[in-house]
């Protein structure tokens, strides 16, 4: 049994602030996924028995129970005293927050709160960008407050996060800065035709956008696969992204969809400056968590892995992801003691980089 130390969950958002009702409870609980078969439910998944497994206890309950007896325990204490035990039971101690998306979600400061730990914000490009076009009037003014925005926001932001670059293609992932010209005209273009609040999805923007935050120097967060809706299902482009942001002061942190973690595995063992996020793929196999994990682990060196639950939404999500990922990791470490691959100090050693420590150095925490 290893004694896995305290977690530093480096992708997640915030939790709703509002009560739920058992479809709205499941909707979030799916992460997009279509309806269930019939007579069946979103708790009938691998992430529907794991909340069941371990979320239970946390408020009170046994194991596995019922998922209408669970929802009407989690009515019952309300839904800032629930959100409080459950983020307090998952042993996680310091929550990376991904910004901008437009739910009523808790910020750095209230996960903080709410579970009894540190807090610290990844700033989202496209919702920045978004922000700005609104109190901009021109072109020119958009693209001098956009760079002024992204530099400041880099003053108080641990690390910046795009999750539609790979969109159509992956054009805005160009291995080269699109050029003066080519951002003018597109801004011009998306300004005259936007609405207030609409998503920015133009490819030179979002190569604008991503090189602006390059030169930042912070840590850019990469989706590497299909967990957002829109992104293609294949993250080749990345590559050409990659070797171009080779020796530029920039860590990026790839976020792979579920299929997608060997290749970004691959990525980070063949570039220095990239790092791959174990989250996504835990979260949603369940029971098959250490098969991942021992994956990701035979392709990426051990200091180029990091812990996620990648959870939004509901704070089960981050219960889930931290005991699936405590629960696989001493499966995957104790086969590997008993087998003679390492010894116990080894063991323990690559617990604490895949837990925090990785993280640690990447963002620059304390």
């Amino acid at each position: 049994m290893i004694d896995t130390p305290s977690l530093v969950d480096q992708y997640c958002h915030g939790v709703l602030r509002t009560e739920l009702g058992l479809g709205t409870f499941e909707a979030r609980l799916g992460r997009g996924e279509g309806p269930p078969a019939p007579g069946t439910t979103l708790f009938d998944t691998q992430t529907g028995f794991a909340v069941r497994r371990w979320c239970p206890p946390l408020l009170g309950l046994e194991p596995h129970c019922p998922p209408a007896r669970y929802l009407a325990r989690r009515r019952e204490l309300g839904v800032l005293e629930a959100g409080r035990r459950l983020l307090r039971g998952s042993g996680i101690t310091t929550y990376l927050v991904s910004s901008g998306l437009p739910d009523d979600l808790t910020g750095p400061e209230e996960m903080a709160a709410a579970g009894d730990a540190e807090a610290c914000e990844v700033v989202r490009l496209e919702p920045l960008a978004e922000q700005v076009a609104d109190t901009s009037g021109t072109v020119a003014s958009f693209l001098a407050n956009l760079a002024e925005s992204v530099h400041g926001a880099a003053t108080h932001a641990v690390a910046f996060a795009a999750t539609a670059a790979l969109a159509d293609g992956g054009p805005a992932l160009a291995p080269e800065p699109p050029g003066p010209g080519a951002v003018r005209a597109a801004a011009a273009r998306w300004l005259a035709g936007r609405r207030v609040g609409e998503e920015l999805t133009d490819p030179v923007l979002l190569g604008h956008l991503l090189w602006i935050a390059v030169a930042t120097g912070r840590p850019l967060q990469l989706h590497a696969g299909p967990e957002e809706p829109g992104l293609r299902t294949d993250p080749a482009p990345l590559t050409g992204f990659v070797r171009a942001t080779a020796g530029l002061g920039t860590d990026l942190v790839l976020l792979p969809g579920l299929f997608h973690h060997r290749y970004a595995a691959r990525l980070a063992a063949a570039h220095p400056h990239v790092y791959a996020d174990s989250g996504a793929s835990l979260a949603r196999t369940g029971a098959r968590a250490a098969a991942i994990l021992a994956d990701i682990l035979e392709l990426a060196p051990f200091g180029k892995v990091l812990f996620s639950t990648g959870a939004q939404f509901l704070p089960e999500l981050h219960v889930v992801g931290a005991h699936l990922f405590r629960e696989a990791l001493d499966r995957l470490l104790g086969t590997w003691l008993t087998e003679g691959a390492c010894s116990p100090t080894d063991a323990r050693r690559v617990a604490h980089l895949l837990a925090a420590e990785n993280a640690h150095r990447v963002y620059g925490l304390r």
